[in-house]
């Protein structure tokens, strides 16, 4: 059955947006590995999911772990011989991030370390597996606080949202798309960052505007791309935002 299914793969997905991305495009007929730092939480969701009918499977993989990353990448190789889909959904927000003047130094390096070294090491390591798809699709989970256009417009509403390492993770993440979609602007992969917007999770202590169902159509709609696919595009649901 996974030789005609498209297999994808998650990070970050026991909970919030990246639980419903995993939901959905499990409703899409793909095979749903959901990456997660603790198995049993993993387990708990996926079962959940498994539930409702829906083809998924739990992995370890913890973006400060590279040997995890290794071997979640050694498990999809073994199992299913490709990836046709990685949403890179995992990331962090530290309660001791903030301003330039006032941010812990050490609160701006986990940040750095997860949510762009880690989201690249991943990246890295699913590579080959992607290359063996006839259409790779790379979803990049970022922000509208990485653009660095917005964070220097007054006029924007986004402009006092001042948290460092956060902000300059996602606009690495950023980086990293770009760089990558040039880089592989010759193979069927596609890479994009996509902004799902203001999204009610743990990560937003609970606010926003959308639900994590509502966030997640965005990623799910740019992991589903067809061959016509764009590539090295920074969208959020109002449209392009800039880099």
């Amino acid at each position: 059955m996974t030789d005609t299914k498209k297999i994808a793969l998650v990070t970050g997905a026991n909970k919030g947006i990246g639980l419903e991305i995993a939901r959905q495009l499990a409703e899409a007929g793909i095979v749903v590995l959901m990456g997660v730092r603790s198995l049993e939480r993993g387990q708990n969701a996926a079962r959940e999911l498994a539930d409702a009918g829906l083809h998924v499977e739990a992995i370890r993989i913890d973006l400060d772990d590279e040997a995890s990353i290794a071997s979640a990448a050694e498990l999809i190789s073994s199992r299913y011989d490709r990836l046709d889909v990685l949403v890179n959904n995992a990331g962090i927000l530290d309660a001791e991030d903030g301003p330039p003047t006032v941010a812990s130094t050490a609160a701006v390096r986990r940040t750095m370390a997860t949510n762009f070294l880690g989201t690249l090491a991943v990246t890295q390591a699913m590579l080959p597996l992607l290359r063996s798809s006839p259409a790779g699709r790379i979803v990049n989970l970022s922000t509208t606080l990485g653009s660095l256009s917005i964070n220097g417009d007054p006029t924007s509403p986004y402009y006092e949202a001042r948290l460092l390492g956060y902000n300059a993770s996602k606009a690495a993440l950023n980086m990293l798309t770009v760089q990558l979609a040039a880089e592989l602007r010759d193979t069927p992969i596609a890479v994009n960052a996509v902004a799902p917007g203001y999204v009610r999770t743990d990560l937003t202590g609970g606010r926003g505007f959308l639900t994590p169902a509502e966030g997640a159509r965005l990623p799910v709609e740019y992991a589903l791309l067809g061959d016509d696919a764009v590539s090295g595009r920074f969208v959020e649901p109002q449209g392009a935002v800039p880099w």
